[in-house]
C-alpha cells in the first residue's frame, strides 16, 4: 500500500473537527485523522507492506519548467521563490508532528529530493509491480495513469467516500467512468483536458469527451500529434485550429503530467513491512500525551496487532 500522505493528512484536516477546548493547546486534527484514516485502511486492506509517500518538493523545478503556470495558483501570498505552498496556519505545525509520530511507530515515510509524492509512488510503483499487487491510496486522479490490471496495480481513490468508501479504481472503472481502456490513456486525457487544481490550462474546447474521442480515433496523444502534423482530415475546422494553437503546450505537457518513475527514492523494501511493535514507545507516549492521540493511536496499534502502550 502506497499512501499519498499530504492528499490524507489535508483531508483530514479539513473533515475531522478542531475540538480543542482551549486554543492554546496546540492544533492536532489532521494528525489524529491521518493516524484514523490509516488505520482504517489496515484494518480494511490489510496490507503486508505500507509506505507513507512524502513531498520533498510540491512544486519541483523540472515541472515549472515545463508549464509555468504548474501550481502557480497555490503559492502562499508574498512569495517571490515560487516555492512556498499557501498551508493553513493551524496544519503547518502538524506536519513535523505526523513526520516523529510515524517515525516513532516505524512506518516508512519516504521522499525524493527534487520530486513529489506521487513520483515517489510511480517509482515504487515501478519497482514493486508484477511481483506483488500494488493499492496506492490517494485523493488525487493524476494517479490513475499507473492503473494497470496485469502489473496488479489499483487505486484507491478517496475524493469522494474517503478511506472507509474509497473507489476502487481499476481498469473496468477507468474504462465504466471515462471510456478509457487504460491509466496510459487516462494521463492523455488529462493533458488535452486540462486541470484548473493543477494549474494545467489543457487545450481550448477540448474536454472530457472531446479528449477520449480523438484518443479513441488516433490511438494516443502521439498520434494525434502526428495527424496534426501530416494534415489528416478527420482533425478540422476549430478544432484542428485549437490543438494546432495548443502544440507548445500538447509537447511540453507530459512532462508535467506523467509521473517519474526513477526518482532517487532510498527505501529498503524491508523498510516497507509493517511494524509489529512501535520502534520507539517513549517517543509515541509523549506524543500521545502532548498532542491528546491515544484514541487514534490506539486504533491504529489494534490495526497493526501490536501491542498497547503500557
Amino acid at each position: 500500500m502506497l499512501i499519498d500522505a499530504a492528499s490524507l493528512y489535508y483531508r483530514a484536516f479539513h473533515g475531522v473537527p478542531d475540538r480543542r477546548r482551549d486554543p492554546a493547546q496546540p492544533p492536532n486534527n489532521a494528525v489524529r485523522g491521518l493516524v484514523d484514516m490509516t488505520a482504517s485502511l489496515i484494518g480494511q486492506r490489510g496490507p503486508a507492506a505500507l509506505v507513507m509517500c512524502w513531498d520533498d518538493d510540491w512544486r519541483p523545478a523540472f515541472r515549472v519548467e515545463a508549464i509555468p503556470s504548474y501550481k502557480q495558483h497555490r503559492l502562499a501570498p508574498g512569495d517571490t521563490t515560487g516555492t512556498t505552498e499557501d498551508t493553513p496556519p493551524d496544519l503547518v505545525p502538524q506536519v513535523p508532528v505526523i513526520v516523529e509520530l510515524l517515525a516513532a511507530l516505524g512506518i516508512a515515510r519516504v521522499g525524493a529530493p527534487g520530486y513529489e509524492a506521487d513520483d515517489v509512488i510511480g517509482t515504487l510503483v515501478e519497482r514493486t509491480a508484477g511481483r506483488r499487487p500494488v493499492e496506492v491510496v490517494t485523493g488525487d486522479r493524476d494517479l490513475f495513469q499507473l492503473v494497470d490490471d496485469a502489473a496488479g496495480v489499483s487505486v484507491l481513490y478517496t475524493a469522494r467516500g474517503g478511506v472507509r468508501d474509497a473507489d476502487e479504481v481499476d481498469e473496468s472503472w477507468l474504462v465504466q467512468r471515462y471510456g478509457l481502456a487504460s491509466g496510459r490513456a487516462y494521463a492523455e486525457m488529462a493533458v488535452l483536458r486540462g486541470d484548473p487544481s493543477d494549474g494545467l490550462p489543457g487545450v481550448q474546447g477540448i474536454g472530457e469527451k472531446t479528449a477520449v474521442q480523438l484518443l479513441d480515433t488516433f490511438g494516443s496523444l502521439a498520434g494525434i500529434i502526428e495527424a496534426l502534423d501530416r494534415g489528416d482530415e478527420r482533425i478540422k475546422g476549430a478544432r484542428r485550429t485549437r490543438l494546432e494553437d495548443a502544440w507548445e503546450y500538447l509537447t511540453a505537457a507530459p512532462r508535467v503530467v506523467d509521473v517519474a518513475r526513477d526518482a532517487p527514492v532510498e527505501l529498503d523494501e524491508t523498510a516497507m513491512a509493517l511494524p509489529t511493535a512501535v520502534a520507539d514507545e517513549a517517543a509515541v507516549r509523549r506524543l500521545v500525551e502532548r498532542y491528546d492521540l491515544g484514541s487514534p493511536v490506539g486504533r491504529l496499534l489494534e490495526a497493526l496487532g501490536a501491542p498497547p502502550l503500557n
